[in-house]
């Protein structure tokens, strides 16, 4: 039963991602920088009362007592902040498929990652996989000849996000997302009071608007909740594969409802990309995947 639950809430935030592109595209007249503050400032109450729902206010003050927690939280809210800043701006400008290309990659990133920083091993074909990806990245940049920098940007600050997570400093998801939209919601205020142009487009100017840009912080969180309550439930093989829904609907809204043009040398490198992954995945579930040097640690709660 918790399996099952846990792979609905999976399915569920991987949706939610998947189709985010319909929701940010909503009122094409608001800018991505309007989108992005708003979308951190208004995270803050939303997880504020989570915790406070959930009784955990102390479990938050004890978490950032330690001054490396500190850190690591200004360093994960920095690559969230490119991670959702680029996402944002490639949704409403017309590069959804080039942003979906980032997150096909991302897994690759992860053990790239995972390998170089971690110390973790690889088995034959999953060097394979990597190596295929990195090749078709690279015959991709020749042949369009300009690099794919928005697919390699959002895949890279997404794994070195994933990366910081992995730490076992870092506190349990819900504290530290809202430790890092915390961090990030003064700025974003700031900013968003010296950039508001005040025209018809922005937070104020009518009710609809307003109550769209509030909803920006409920897109944000929602879909980060389920997300952590099915890493309780279910194996991180099977997040893994799930995770594979977002990019393809991504993928799917970039073709079908935008109408964006994919020719054939971004084809070519979503091809090399889908060899690669289709290879790691499938000796991911032929053996035990990454062999880690060390023991797993037990998954912490949202």
């Amino acid at each position: 039963m918790q399996a099952r639950r846990g792979t609905w809430y999976a399915v569920g935030a991987y949706v939610l991602w998947g189709l985010s592109p319909l929701f940010w595209n909503l009122i094409p007249d608001i800018a991505a920088i309007d989108l992005l503050l708003n979308r951190i400032v208004w995270s803050v109450p939303l997880l504020a009362i989570v915790l406070g729902l959930s009784r955990r206010w102390s479990e938050v003050q004890a978490s950032y007592r330690p001054w490396r927690t500190r850190f690591m939280t200004v360093a994960a809210s920095g690559f969230v902040l490119i991670n959702w800043g680029l996402f944002l701006w490639a949704a409403t400008n017309g590069h959804i498929l080039e942003a979906s290309l980032g997150y096909f990659i991302n897994p690759l990133v992860s053990v790239a990652l995972g390998v170089v920083v971690l110390g973790e091993r690889l088995r034959r074909l999953q060097w394979i996989a990597v190596g295929i990806a990195a090749l078709g990245v690279i015959a991709m940049t020749i042949r369009l000849g300009e690099l794919p920098w928005i697919s390699l940007v959002l895949a890279g600050a997404f794994g070195m996000y994933g990366l910081i997570k992995k730490q076992p400093i870092t506190p349990a998801p819900v504290v530290s997302l809202f430790g890092e939209s915390a961090f990030l919601a003064l700025p974003a205020l700031i900013i968003g009071l010296a950039v508001t142009r005040g025209g018809a487009a922005s937070f104020g100017s009518t009710l609809p608007i307003t109550i769209f840009l509030i909803s920006t912080g409920i897109m944000n969180v929602v879909p980060l909740l389920l997300f952590g309550a099915a890493a309780k439930r279910i194996p991180l093989s099977t997040i893994g594969l799930l995770q594979y829904i977002t990019p393809t609907l991504q993928f799917v809204l970039g073709i079908l409802v935008y109408e964006e043009t994919l020719s054939g040398d971004g084809l070519f490198g979503f091809i090399v990309v889908w060899i690669a992954l289709g290879i790691y995945t499938f000796d991911t579930f032929r053996g035990r995947g990454i062999e880690e040097p060390v023991a797993q640690r037990p998954e912490k709660e949202v």
